[in-house]
């Protein structure tokens, strides 16, 4: 696929270059070999660059990071933490829900699709965009970090004041990307059920956000996701 004509036009100025480097022709050939041996890779191609479709550089409030793309059939979508529709919740994205219900009242939901909070500026963006199925970590290295590292920083220098959500290491590991002049990290353990009690729970991330984006006169994130998506 040619990769260029899928980044909205909102990031092209700034990553478009990107797609002429090395290392992205490089993952190109890594991503060709793995469909001629007949791997499934999540998510589809048209969703790679979801993320950046939902969220215009220009609209960005909130960067939230995660790692790979969901492993499972059906799940990845190119949002990060977020599933399908007719897909179960994830265990890391119900922990999610039950700090944003301690933290601004959230309200249960029977989903995990988070499309409305992309839409509303929050970059749900995965380190790495592809993964093969069944293969937790499979892609990483091949040149995704490289070119989300890119948008992090592009972020950082071009977006209005925003909030940068960290939690675990490999998310927290990006900090030196932010300029913290004007923009606003928040940290803490990653919410999946193996870390979520040492700390995710109760960091009062998402309310603490939203007074960041009000004091810098934006305007805040509706949390409540619709019942029905």
């Amino acid at each position: 696929m040619d990769m260029t004509q899928v980044l909205p036009d909102s990031w092209q100025a700034w990553l478009g270059d990107e797609f002429e480097q090395p290392y992205m022709q490089a993952l190109r050939e890594f991503l060709a070999r793995e469909k001629a041996a007949r791997k499934v890779v999540y998510p589809h191609s048209s969703d790679w660059f979801r993320a950046f479709e939902l969220t215009p550089l220009d609209q960005v409030k909130i960067v939230m990071l995660g790692q790979d793309p969901y492993h499972g059939p059906g799940q990845a979508h190119g949002l990060c933490f977020s599933v399908r529709p007719e897909v179960r919740t994830p265990p890391s994205l119900v922990n999610i829900y039950k700090e944003l219900a301690q933290d601004v009242g959230f309200q249960p939901v029977n989903h995990g699709h988070l499309e409305s909070w992309a839409r509303q500026g929050v970059l749900l963006l995965n380190t790495s965009l592809t993964v093969e199925h069944g293969n937790a970590g499979s892609h990483r290295g091949q040149g995704w970090e490289t070119f989300t590292d890119k948008a992090i920083a592009t972020v950082s220098a071009k977006a209005p004041p925003s909030v940068f959500l960290l939690w675990g290491s490999h998310a927290r590991a990006k900090k030196s990307l932010v300029d913290t002049s004007r923009h606003l990290i928040l940290e803490s353990p990653h919410p999946s059920p193996l870390s979520a009690y040492r700390g995710f729970f109760g960091n009062h991330h998402f309310s603490r956000a939203n007074a960041f984006l009000k004091e810098h006169g934006r305007e805040p994130v509706n949390w409540q996701l619709p019942d029905t998506p």
